[in-house]
């Protein structure tokens, strides 16, 4: 594709140097830099792109994108724009062939369930309406391949990239898990959704947007119009119901909404419910507990009605698989009960524990840590509802990064009350915590889920927790 063509995307932009330069790709990554390539030099939170041109170029990109001119780059055409952010988006959506146009595309954003409603869309829709491409916190699906995720929402231009490949692997639709941060940071500039989630919102990432003012607004970028004629599918009782700028269908359990569940039965094995939806009454089963999951049931039914059927739907969810990391039953060799969670909030911890409470004919007990460079305001308040939902709790670290791991523990410690233990080694905590139950007791591993790698200091750990409980037991 010649520069010229691909400028058409970005009229704001003032090209100094040849307009007839072939493009082989767009990149804001120096050390991803491929021959030809534009490479995008966006000023980001703790580094300036522009301090990676000389790499970029030597590397062989032909075109530059920045806000500032620079007189000393020869033989490089620059393009000049304001909004070098809006400028990548742009791009990698014209440079790819506008793929987001071209798929159903749903994107899910909450504090809580993401993961989960997102995995429950995709399989859904997979086995209803043909292959479904996946962007998410555990893995990148396209077509038939499954690449490991290293973030949540990825970088603009892999967004794009990955959507173009679901196009071409033939898939009709897909769906993404989309942070908050990545909603503030433009990573979903230029991809317009066709059905937009939102689960709920409670205290998180306040280390980042400083006020929940601002989380909310960070969101609420999911419900604005765009290109496409988009329907938002929102818990019931949310503020973003009266917020959004495109029609709504809500969703709930036992309340005044589009789609609700009622009659919950759940056991360890599933939740048996009703879902109701337009006068009709859809006898449900889910091999899932706890009523938030449920509600992402719901979420996930109302998007995927936008293209399919109830009456096809509602005999799938039986057969959901295993989400890895979100309230995962671990085998193991000494047949204790042990599940291991995502949970790494206090309204996430509250809603896991209170949907085991029924479960346990024992002790209620919980593993779970906070993780470092991240805000500490909620620390104390995850220990809190820690102490008040279980019987025993077992403080240790998370992802410490740069912080001291023995600290961070007695800041947690500082909600707890009645029988809990602080041991910073996690997988000490872990052994302590299953050695101390039995067989009619269970354990609650949190915080890390599917995660297998810790972070310590300036060191990457290999970690699984489900390996780390198999190990334990055996």
């Amino acid at each position: 594709m010649k520069l010229k063509a691909l400028m058409r995307a970005l009229p704001q932009g003032v090209i100094k140097g040849s307009r007839e330069v072939e493009v082989t790709g767009v990149c804001s990554h120096s050390k991803w830099v491929a021959p030809g390539n534009v490479f995008i030099a966006r000023r980001g939170m703790t580094a300036d792109g522009n301090q990676y041109v000389p790499e970029a170029i030597q590397a062989g990109a032909k075109v530059v994108v920045s806000d500032l001119f620079d007189p000393t780059l020869k033989g490089i055409t620059q393009v000049i724009c304001p909004d070098v952010a809006l400028a990548e988006g742009a791009l990698a959506a014209a440079y790819y062939g506008q793929p987001a146009q071209k798929l159903f595309l749903t994107g899910v954003t909450g504090t809580n369930g993401k993961t989960t409603t997102t995995w429950i869309i995709q399989q859904l829709l997979h086995e209803n309406f043909g292959p479904c491409g996946m962007i998410g916190t555990i893995a990148y699906r396209v077509g038939n391949r499954t690449y490991h995720a290293t973030h949540t929402t990825p970088d603009v231009v892999r967004n794009h990239r990955m959507l173009k490949e679901m196009v071409d692997c033939g898939c009709p639709s897909a769906v993404m898990e989309v942070t908050s941060h990545a909603l503030d940071q433009g990573r979903v500039n230029f991809i317009d959704y066709d059905v937009a989630v939102f689960t709920n919102l409670t205290q998180d990432h306040l280390d980042y947007h400083k006020t929940m003012e601002a989380y909310f607004a960070a969101k609420r970028k999911l419900f604005l119009k765009g290109k496409k004629e988009k329907l938002a599918v929102i818990a019931a009782g949310e503020r973003m119901v009266e917020e959004s700028e495109v029609p709504v269908m809500t969703y709930g359990i036992e309340c005044i909404a589009d789609l609700v569940a009622t009659d919950l039965n759940g056991s360890a094995l599933g939740t048996e419910f009703v879902c109701h939806y337009q006068g009709k009454r859809y006898p449900c089963f889910v091999p899932l507990i706890g009523h938030y999951n449920i509600l992402n049931c719901l979420a996930a039914l109302g998007a995927c009605l936008q293209r399919v059927p109830l009456e096809s739907l509602v005999p799938k969810l039986s057969h959901l698989a295993q989400i890895p990391g979100r309230l995962e039953r671990i085998d193991n060799e000494r047949q204790l009960t042990i599940f291991v969670d995502f949970a790494h909030t206090e309204d996430a911890l509250k809603q896991v524990l209170s949907c085991l409470r029924p479960l346990t004919q024992g002790k209620l007990s919980v593993v779970f840590g906070c993780g470092g460079d991240r805000d500490p305001t909620k620390r104390s308040k995850m220990g809190r509802v820690c102490s008040q939902l279980a019987d025993e709790v077992w403080i240790t670290s998370d992802n410490p990064r740069s912080e001291n791991p023995l600290k961070i523990c007695e800041e947690v410690s500082l909600g707890c009350s009645g029988n809990y233990h602080i041991e910073p080694d996690r997988r000490g905590a872990m052994e302590k915590a299953i050695n101390a139950i039995s067989k009619t007791d269970i354990l609650l591993i949190a915080g890390r889920g599917h995660e297998t790698e810790q972070l310590i200091g300036g060191r990457i750990i290999p970690f699984h927790d489900a390996t780390v409980v198999r190990e334990i037991c055996a």
